[in-house]
């Protein structure tokens, strides 16, 4: 029987709602950085946390020089994950600077690279699309080229959609990614156990790097009956596409905080 009260933004927050003084399990599927803030963040609010991230991230050295003298003034850097903003730092000058304005995709990124020392960094406050229309709104083409940093085999589309615009974008890959090797065995205990409920994926790339992971035919239909909470439509989509069954919660905007209120959603389980 699945309960109707719900529970209030004090209740989920505080963690004073734990069902049968039970923590509820959720698996966390990103990589760091950004594990173990969430981690800490649903333990807070009532639930137990289990790390399963799907992706190994890789940084790559950016060349110093791989910018300068390509264009002649760099307008903005462009940041679509906050894993690019180390790789960036380490590259400077690079042909830019701190002082460069930054216009990042969500606020955690925005927020790493403030802590790196950037001095103007602006927020999307969503997706790539956002992002693509926030740059396209203060800036024009003529203010000089876009600096994208981003993974390796991301970015094109953004980058696409700007040269659209007549806008020159420069992308330069700052980490790779490659799917994590497997299951940790406590995840896949607590899975088989049913104390799991709800699977948290950030990305598509995420996702699809989790499940194909889930190589135990079990394992795997146990898993996608669980609740998939995601970050955007887009993620929804690649989950029923690679066959999850069970019911699919999508955050209210693509950020960890709504990531977190949207547990509100899912069903309590006698």
């Amino acid at each position: 029987m699945i309960s109707s009260r719900r529970r209030s933004p004090h209740e989920l927050l505080s963690g004073f709602f734990l069902p049968g003084k039970v923590n509820r399990g959720i698996v966390i599927t990103r990589p760091e950085p950004g594990l173990g803030e969430t981690l800490a963040a649903v333990e807070q609010a009532g639930w137990q946390g289990y790390a399963s991230p799907a992706l190994v991230v890789q940084p790559r050295v950016m060349a110093s020089g791989a910018v300068s003298g390509q264009a002649r003034r760099v307008a903005a850097l462009v940041l679509t994950s906050g894993q690019a903003v180390a790789a960036v730092v380490q590259a400077l000058p690079m042909g830019i600077n701190l002082a460069v304005p930054v216009f990042a995709v969500g606020a955690r990124t925005a927020e790493r690279a403030r802590a790196a020392g950037f001095t103007q960094v602006c927020s999307a406050d969503g997706d790539a699309l956002a992002l693509a229309a926030l740059l396209s709104q203060r800036l024009t083409p003529e203010a000089g080229a876009l600096l994208l940093a981003c993974g390796a085999g991301q970015g094109g589309a953004l980058a696409a959609a700007l040269r659209v615009d007549g806008f020159r974008v420069l992308r330069r890959v700052a980490y790779e990614t490659r799917p994590a090797r497997c299951l940790p065995p406590e995840v896949a205990r607590a899975l088989m156990a049913g104390r799991i409920e709800v699977v948290a994926f950030f990305s598509a790339q995420s996702a699809r790097s989790w499940l194909h992971g889930l190589r135990d035919s079990a394992l795997r239909a146990t898993a996608v009956r669980t609740v998939a909470l995601v970050l955007s439509p887009a993620i929804e989509k690649t989950v029923r596409a690679l066959g999850w069954q069970g019911p699919v919660i999508v955050a209210a905007r693509p950020d960890a905080a709504s990531m977190l209120a949207a547990l509100e959603q899912v069903p309590l389980r006698d």
